[in-house]
């Protein structure tokens, strides 16, 4: 349920930026909230902590994380002070890996950029967009590759698809490193890409119903040619 809310919440912040109307978002964050209330009682019913411990403790952590705010810590730059607070993280939880404290249960696209960002504060990234648009084409061809392979074996299975899901993969690991490079958030970019598919599709079958023709009838030129309709009304 907590996981449920969460989503909801970024849903309520989209629609505040989208539209302006912040209705939704004060209601979320107030079920956030509850949530967060709620899960801090039960400990303080099971004798473990209470919801001023709670915040007592986040208080803490970020004094702790922040010497060049709250101590006499110099830093030059904000990546300086992202790579003091993955050290303070790695020393406090006692990690073993730099890759430690990522979620698994993260979305995927997510999960994938955090990896690659904490891989990247030790030194192991690529210099630049150039060479990770090199790696996102050798990936698509491999994919490509894999793919002509397959289609000339015979039967399938398994083993098939597993290869095939390998491969692509490895070509969406490749993009969300090229979108990272390019200060695009991948999760946020793919939302935003679906939405719009969504926005623009409703309105083909609202186009769709004013012919008085059932869906099943048009050619995939017809819908196509409307759906470019479609975009240049937006």
């Amino acid at each position: 349920m907590l996981i449920e809310e969460a989503y909801e919440t970024v849903e309520a912040i989209d629609i505040a930026v989208d539209t302006g109307d912040y209705t939704e978002l004060k209601k979320e964050l107030g079920d956030m909230l509850l949530h967060i209330l709620f899960h801090a009682d039960l400990a303080r019913e099971e004798g473990h902590f209470g919801l001023k411990e709670v915040i007592d403790t986040e208080c803490e952590k970020l004094i702790y994380r922040h010497p060049h705010v709250f101590g006499d810590t110099k830093v030059d730059n904000a990546a300086h002070v992202s790579r003091n607070w993955e050290q303070l993280k790695r020393r406090e939880k006692g990690r073993n890996s730099v890759l430690d404290g990522v979620p698994i249960s993260l979305p995927a696209l997510q999960r994938a950029e955090r990896i690659q960002e904490k891989a990247s504060k030790v030194g192991f990234d690529w210099t630049d967009s150039k060479s990770v648009w090199k790696k996102v084409r050798e990936e698509v061809f491999e994919f490509e590759a894999e793919l002509n392979s397959l289609s000339s074996e015979r039967g399938g299975g398994r083993g098939v698809e597993s290869r095939k899901a390998d491969e692509f993969g490895d070509l969406l690991f490749s993009l969300v490193n090229l979108a990272r490079h390019e200060k695009i958030d991948p999760e946020a970019a793919l939302r935003e890409a679906t939405k719009k598919f969504d926005r623009r599709f409703r309105k083909v079958e609202s186009n769709v119903e004013a012919s008085g023709r059932p869906f099943a009838e048009f050619t995939l030129g017809e819908l196509d040619a409307i759906w470019d309709r479609v975009k240049k009304e937006e």
